[in-house]
């Protein structure tokens, strides 16, 4: 797989014959909390700072309150750079979906395109939480790799030995997993290759030309 830099993509930069069907950046706050994990970090410092008020409360209030402000400071700090930190990888990313391949710009300080035609793209897997928001997780062929550590934070979590990049944060999952499954069954069909869905959920069932939350679409 071939990273090319680039200082911009325009309409006119994508290849003659095909269309783009979608466009759009990660919203930050589902960004936030999904790839910085700022609930679980939440979570741990509201521990942390029970703890320290029960293991300060033999020296009087004041002491365990002083102990209780002293982590939620250090929460407030840590949930503030990663907050920063969503935003600005939010703000400089952005994602593509044309009718042939979905073209990722990712990076902060290095902005780095990834083109990835559909013919390197084994599955798509869809997932949405409660407000809607969620990933698109892009499987890729075998013999198609991009590094985790190069990708991150729009790598599906955990799948360090076949990265798989992802479309994160995205405000509306639903409608992009929809609109990525058409244009991959169309594309399937153009080559004259079988396309099926598997279903990663007992719960979710398959439909053709469609990513279900938890289905994968798989050529």
């Amino acid at each position: 797989m071939k990273a090319v830099n680039l200082e911009k993509l325009l309409p006119e930069d994508i290849p003659q014959g095909e269309r783009i069907l979608w466009h759009g950046r990660p919203n930050w706050f589902a960004l936030f909390r999904s790839a910085y994990r700022a609930d679980l970090v939440a979570g741990y410092f509201l521990l942390l700072a029970a703890w320290n008020a029960v293991d300060a409360a033999a020296a009087g209030a004041i002491a365990s309150a002083i102990a209780v402000a002293r982590a939620l400071a250090i929460a407030s700090a840590a949930l503030a750079l990663l907050a920063l930190l969503a935003w600005a990888a939010a703000r400089t990313a952005l994602f593509v979906i044309t009718s042939r391949r979905v073209v990722m710009k990712i990076g902060v300080a290095l902005q780095v395109f990834y083109n990835l035609p559909f013919t390197q793209i084994e599955s798509a897997a869809l997932r949405v939480d409660s407000d809607g928001s969620g990933d698109v997780a892009l499987r890729l062929a075998p013999g198609q790799r991009i590094g985790y550590l190069h990708l991150w934070p729009f790598a599906r979590p955990f799948r360090f030995a076949a990265p798989e990049p992802s479309l994160r944060g995205l405000a509306h999952a639903q409608q992009v997993g929809d609109i990525l499954g058409r244009a991959l069954v169309a594309a399937a069909n153009a080559r004259g290759d079988a396309f099926t869905t598997a279903s990663e959920s007992n719960d979710a069932p398959a439909a053709k030309a469609h990513v279900a939350a938890g289905d994968a679409v798989a050529a």
